[in-house]
């Protein structure tokens, strides 16, 4: 057993606890800070397997902390990426209605873009054809020029570099296991690690430490799986990103295409419910468990229909046909575009998606908890990977 202290210790190498790393690094130089991940690399869950985009802002409302952090964050991130070399493709998107009646969430997605200073136009049949001639809309559709895409996996690398050579300290293969107080916890491998302050960014496991801690005792994770269709590069012509009309009461944008930094046109994703939090392929990490305590709880919101679950379930589990996915994102562009050589499964992703268990209700916007000792960020979803920079400096005013 070995015993380790730090001023601050980071519970998950993702993209929010490697903000926070930086964020404490500009503002506390001198700070000892440890890092500690279960895997043997940093983003090896929704960090690195995440699309990549990077949003501009406009399908949140205003007083939202994502509204709050999107707009910077964009700003901020393009700006580390041309700093450092990294890959971006600053495709720009549209978002296209398939009927008259998906126009007035349109128009409400262009009002809550202008309340929260996103640079977002309305555009008419024949912009969008200029704009992007494989997408089709009916009367109008709404051009973002600052949504773009980056290689996740490259940014975390990045930043873990960035932090090792200001003295941050890496674990790998060593995980939390659990809390013995007086802000002491105990790893998988039996060491023990003492902090002044712990930050639990653990992604799907946030909620389970933040209960050893007395936080977060009103939810639970319920995991959904994210997987797209790609092709190879060049195979299918689309230069912009195309998204339909969301359901803004839902958390989830719906199948769009998005063109990706290597230039290979991905479309997805499924938001499929999964069985256990790490639930990637077949029976991979299977932890009987958190199966259990997962499918009672989608089975308690399969039954009450909690936030249309049971519509979603059966829309999503649909998604495992190649047809029906390309089925679904036909409307958006021409008849004569040829979608056939979307056939490339990516990388199954996990959204760790924060349910309250008195409401019923999945969490639409950051959550936070904690005290001068702990901090556990619950809730951080897609635009996550959009708002890092400037969520990780708001954690580390507020509350370290």
């Amino acid at each position: 057993m070995e015993t380790h202290s730090c001023e601050y210790l980071i519970i998950g190498g993702g993209i929010i606890g490697l903000s926070i790393a930086k964020s404490l690094k500009e503002k506390k130089p001198n700070a000892e800070i440890i890092v500690l991940e279960k895997e043997p690399h940093v983003g090896a869950h929704a960090s690195g397997r995440n699309s990549g985009v990077l949003h501009a802002g406009f399908y949140y409302t205003a007083n939202s902390f994502k509204a709050k952090f999107s707009v910077e964050g964009n700003r901020r991130l393009t700006e580390y990426c041309r700093e450092k070399g990294l890959k971006i493709n600053n495709a720009g998107k549209v978002v296209v209605a398939t009927n008259e009646k998906e126009l007035e969430t349109l128009y409400e997605l262009k009002r809550r873009g202008d309340k929260n200073g996103v640079d977002v136009s309305l555009i008419d049949e024949e912009e969008l054809k200029k704009l992007e001639p494989a997408a089709v809309s009916v009367k109008h559709a709404l051009y973002s020029p600052s949504t773009s895409t980056i290689d996740p996996k490259e940014i975390v690398e990045q930043l873990q570099n960035d932090l090792e050579k200001q003295d941050v300290r890496f674990i790998f293969r060593e995980g939390y296991k659990k809390y013995q107080g007086n802000n002491k916890i105990e790893t998988n491998k039996g060491n023990i690690i003492q902090a002044r302050k712990i930050i639990n960014t653990a992604g799907l496991y946030a909620d389970k430490v933040a209960k050893d801690f007395g936080f977060g005792k009103d939810y639970t994770i319920i995991p959904f799986k994210g997987i797209y269709l790609k092709n190879k590069t060049s195979e299918l012509t689309i230069k912009k990103h195309i998204y339909p009309v969301p359901n803004i009461n839902n958390p989830f944008l719906g199948v769009h295409f998005t063109t990706a930094v290597d230039g290979a046109i991905k479309l997805g994703p499924t938001a499929i419910p999964a069985f256990w939090r790490e639930n990637y392929n077949g029976f991979d990490n299977f932890n009987a468990g958190e199966m259990i305590n997962i499918l009672s709880w989608e089975a308690n919101l399969f039954l009450s229909n909690s936030f249309g679950f049971r519509d979603l379930a059966f829309y999503e589990i649909r998604k495992y046909s190649r047809d029906y996915f390309i089925k679904l994102a036909k409307p958006m562009v021409r008849e004569d575009l040829d979608l056939s050589s979307l056939r490339i499964k990516t990388e199954p992703g996990m959204r760790a998606q924060l349910l309250n268990k008195k409401t019923k209700e999945l969490l639409q916007d950051f959550v936070i908890e904690g005290d001068d000792k702990s901090i556990h960020v619950l809730n951080a979803v897609s635009p996550a990977l959009t708002a890092c920079f400037p969520f990780a400096d708001y954690i580390v005013k507020e509350y370290i």
